[in-house]
């Protein structure tokens, strides 16, 4: 399949690697506002195709899937231009910026009968399957609570810093923690509570997030200000589970109740982790589906509309909004 990517920055080479080492997926084309860094993008990964417009991009008949890696700030305007030109479409995560917008670019994809993908890697990666597995054997019980964190020190990229470009953490690595949660334990959530400390730009710099299930709690930590384990735990009356990195698990640890290892399953090898969203797609368009089941467009609104509900109660809306 012939696969297109909008935007030519770090995300968009980690998603060329990928492409590149695949078998079902060919890297057609890039684009870029600037066709220089197009040019310099397609050398680098033996791209035939580069272009200086999104539009032109988008206009290529040759086009089967376009990736947008472009800053989520622009992700609605770009997902919109991509299917209007009637492409399906796998967006860099968050999906958009709000609820609203998501809402709005699905249904404009239900119209034309195209698939919209987030790529929200960790719901497609082998390690999630393997983890449900886990939680489905009762191995642990049945799930009590569930925490999860994420953080690097980011305060130098203008991009998370900047109102006008949708900055925070939550947005940016706070997604992940809501997904983590959102797969092990569903999303009929009770009750949102929060705490965030803001930046002098006025964006969360970090917050901790509590999803308060019927018996069941989530407390979720996010950060741009600090480098964190990025673990996810999951405790239950047997025992509990160790996930090492929520952001690309690297294992997966089962522990019984008096903290010994009953079981490790490791990352299966892979190219970076990025092909298998890809192959989703791929499988999605050849059997005529617009979205994909491993990440299907309700589980990526309910994550939305948590995110929505704590810029709400932070007070956080971007200038465009």
């Amino acid at each position: 399949m012939n696969i297109a990517i909008l935007g030519a920055g770090t995300i968009a080479r980690k998603m060329a690697q990928a492409i590149n080492g695949m078998d079902s997926a060919k890297l057609y084309a890039v684009a870029s506002r600037s066709l220089d860094k197009a040019k310099a993008f397609a050398a680098e990964f033996g791209i035939p195709h580069a272009y200086g417009s999104y539009e032109d991009m988008a206009s290529d008949p040759n086009v089967e899937l376009v990736y947008i890696a472009t800053p989520h700030s622009h992700h609605f305007e770009h997902m919109k231009l991509v299917l209007e030109h009637d492409k399906p479409v796998l967006c860099e995560k968050p999906f958009t910026v709000n609820a609203k917008q998501a809402r709005e670019i699905m249904e404009l994809a239900k119209q034309r009968k195209l698939l919209v993908a987030e790529a929200m890697w960790t719901r497609y990666l082998p390690m999630r399957s393997m983890l449900d597995d886990i939680l489905k054997s009762k191995t642990i019980g049945d799930v009590q609570s569930l925490t999860a964190n994420l953080g690097y020190e980011m305060t130098q990229k203008v991009r998370l810093t900047e109102p006008a470009l949708a900055g925070g953490a939550l947005l940016d690595v706070g997604v992940y923690t809501v997904n983590f949660a959102l797969m092990v334990l569903g999303d009929a959530i009770k009750r949102i509570d929060s705490s965030v400390l803001l930046t002098k730009t006025g964006v969360d710099a970090q917050s901790s997030t509590t999803l308060v299930y019927d018996k069941v709690l989530a407390m979720l930590n996010s950060s741009m200000m600090a480098n964190t384990d990025r673990r996810g735990m999951i405790y239950g009356p047997k025992g509990y589970i160790e996930v090492q990195n929520i952001n690309n698990p690297e294992y997966i640890r089962v522990f019984d109740p008096v903290h010994k290892l009953l079981k490790e399953l490791k990352q299966p090898q892979q190219i970076n982790g990025f092909e298998y969203q890809v192959q989703a797609c791929i499988d999605a368009i050849e059997t005529g589906k617009t979205e994909c089941p491993q990440h299907p467009h309700a589980a990526i609104l309910a994550v939305m509309d948590i995110m929505d509900e704590l810029r709400r109660q932070w007070n956080l809306r971007y200038p465009f909004e």
